[in-house]
C-alpha cells in the first residue's frame, strides 16, 4: 500500500466520513488530501487540516468498504501522524461523533485521547445521522501529542 497526496478527490469515500459536500469542501480547499492505493485502486482517503502554526487535523478518513477490518485505517492514522511531525506539528485532532463507536475505539487504540465534547455539533447537518442505533448528534474531539 502506497499512501500519496491528491488533487482528485474521491468524493464517494470522503462522503462516507462526512455526509455533507459542503463541509468537505469547506476543509479540503485549506488542508491537504492524501490517499492510500493497492494496485492502482483508492482504498482509503485523509484529509489534513492546518489548525495553528503547531496543531493540525485530520478531518477526513475513510476506508472502502471492501477494505475495512484490514488495519489500513489504523495505517492512515500512523502515516498522517508521521508527516504532522515531519511538518513540525507538535499536536494532532480528530473528531468523530458520539454513535462512532468503531471509531473512537480505533483513534484511542492509536494513542489519541478524548479532550473535548461539542455539544449539538451534527444537529444542523440536512439528514440525522443514526449510527449502531445511536443519533450522532455531538462531536468527540480527540488530541494526539507528538
Amino acid at each position: 500500500m502506497i499512501v500519496e497526496e491528491t488533487k482528485s478527490y474521491p468524493y464517494k469515500l470522503l462522503l462516507e466520513a462526512d455526509p455533507s459536500i459542503p463541509h468537505i469542501k469547506e476543509y479540503i480547499s485549506k488542508g491537504k488530501c492524501y490517499v492510500a492505493k493497492e494496485d492502482g485502486e483508492v482504498i482509503g482517503v485523509y484529509v489534513l487540516l492546518p489548525i495553528e502554526s503547531s496543531i493540525t487535523e485530520i478531518k477526513n478518513i475513510a476506508v472502502k468498504e471492501t477494505w475495512r477490518d484490514k488495519g489500513i485505517g489504523k495505517k492512515l492514522i500512523k502515516d498522517a501522524l508521521q508527516r504532522a511531525e515531519k511538518n513540525g506539528m507538535k499536536s494532532v485532532e480528530i473528531g468523530t461523533g458520539n454513535s462512532s463507536i468503531g471509531q473512537l475505539a480505533l483513534y484511542q487504540k492509536c494513542g489519541f485521547r478524548i479532550s473535548e465534547i461539542v455539544m449539538g455539533f451534527f444537529d444542523d447537518y440536512p439528514e440525522e445521522i443514526m449510527e449502531d442505533g445511536i443519533r450522532c448528534r455531538d462531536m468527540i474531539r480527540l488530541s494526539y501529542s507528538i
